[in-house]
């Protein structure tokens, strides 16, 4: 329980940090960056924002990884979340990090979808993806006129700290994954919790496939607390 009022906690938080205390929001410079990248106008936008922007994409897709096979299980889908982190990123995702119960299972077949979710290609081409916008922000991005626009641009400085909050909260859902495929090994999941980004990235590259048709039992999970 204390696990679910802490998430709860970081959510109003967060919202009142962006509402309240966040730089100011100039929001013609927003749209415009916006519409450059969705456009593929990307010459005109900073390398690192770009870099940036593209990870919070990263991240959604790792937890997409985790939480819908997680969602099978659990009285509420994670579908709907999932749509809503689209537009609103950390803020979408929380809310159903702090409904769930902890699961350890699995039962059923994987369709298509989770298929490919759960396939060492899908880690490796999200790993790959990552290595090139690191090393196109490195060599070619302004870091110092990013920096500007985290301390003055409420966008930036939320997706910023959206994107830390992502690194921070994935160990709530890494060790329910590692029980669902019998992977239960405390040094990698603290390798994978520690190292932030590409830690994960690992771990879906290296993870055994969940079975299908297997109703598991629960052991004890390492990095989540059970429900009372």
């Amino acid at each position: 329980m204390s696990r679910k009022i802490a998430l709860w906690l970081l959510w109003v938080g967060f919202i009142a940090y962006i509402l309240l205390f966040a730089p100011p929001l100039h929001l013609e410079e927003t749209l415009t960056l916006l519409k450059n990248i969705f456009t593929l106008n990307w010459a005109d936008v900073n390398p690192v924002l770009l870099c940036l922007f593209s990870l919070v994409g990263i991240w959604l897709f790792i937890y997409s990884a985790v939480l819908f096979f997680d969602g099978r299980m659990q009285w509420i889908p994670f579908y709907p979340f999932a749509i809503a982190s689209i537009a609103s990123g950390t803020l979408g995702l929380i809310p159903y990090l702090a409904l769930r119960e902890d699961n350890q299972q699995f039962s059923g077949r994987k369709d298509a979808f989770l298929q490919l979710l759960d396939s060492r290609f899908f880690g490796i081409g999200l790993s790959l993806s990552t290595l090139g916008l690191f090393a196109y922000a490195f060599v070619l991005g302004d870091w110092v006129g990013f920096w500007q626009q985290f301390l003055g641009d409420r966008f930036i400085n939320g997706m910023s700290l959206a994107f830390c909050l992502f690194c921070l909260l994935f160990p709530t859902v890494l060790g329910d994954d590692m029980a669902r495929r019998r992977w239960n090994n405390p040094q990698v999941f603290w390798a994978v919790s520690l190292v932030p980004l590409f830690g994960p990235l690992v771990y879906l590259c290296l993870r055994p496939p969940i079975p299908e048709n297997v109703a598991q039992q629960r052991p004890a999970s390492f990095g989540s607390s059970r429900v009372r």
